[in-house]
């Protein structure tokens, strides 16, 4: 099982480069990182489990991440019925986005930054992907709001963006008032 400690911090120099393609099929070690990811964000988001295990919250974990230059990531998020939505998506490419931009208002997060960070990032409120899924089918999925900015987020890390570097540093608020918040 992953542990928090696994997840790399933002100082660790691969978060910083660009991964490459994943090929199918996959290895053994990509799909049981994939298992464990989604394992691991699982068990985060309940209160209990977290705490119990020192998992930090989250809803999304790139390979980057975890150590391994691939363009592969995972997203687990718990709906309010307490279902999971998840995807694992590899070697994904930005087909069509909204032009309406929306913000997380109590500001992003990120299992790498381990520290406060003040300030918004803009991303579409709707998007929609080309990727591969874990047998190598192709798929494209049209996601919004949340699941939108977790996308955004996670594709970031592939390209080895981290969500400070899209702060605005001398005005960390920017264009708040002509965004939606989410």
């Amino acid at each position: 099982m992953l542990k928090t400690s696994d997840i790399l911090d933002e100082k660790n120099k691969i978060l910083r480069q660009k991964s490459i393609d994943a090929n199918f099929p996959l290895e053994e070690e990509d799909i049981k990182l994939i298992n464990d990811s989604i394992e691991y964000l699982r068990l985060s988001q309940d209160e209990e489990q977290a705490e119990k295990l020192n998992l930090r919250a989250g809803m999304g974990l790139a390979f980057p991440q975890l150590g391994k230059s691939k363009r592969i990531f995972v997203i687990s998020y718990k709906k309010e019925d307490g279902e999971f939505i998840e995807y694992t998506v590899i070697n994904p490419t930005l087909i069509s986005y909204s032009n309406e931009l929306v913000y997380v208002e109590e500001g992003e997060g990120c299992l790498s930054v381990n520290r406060d960070v003040d300030g918004i990032i803009p991303r579409h409120a709707r998007i929609t992907v080309g990727f591969y899924d874990i047998n190598g089918n192709y798929k494209e999925e049209r996601v919004r709001e949340e699941i939108a900015v977790a996308f955004q987020h996670e594709m970031d890390h592939l390209d080895g963006i981290l969500f400070p570097d899209r702060i605005d540093k001398k005005n960390p608020y920017k264009n708040m008032d002509i965004m939606r918040s989410i």
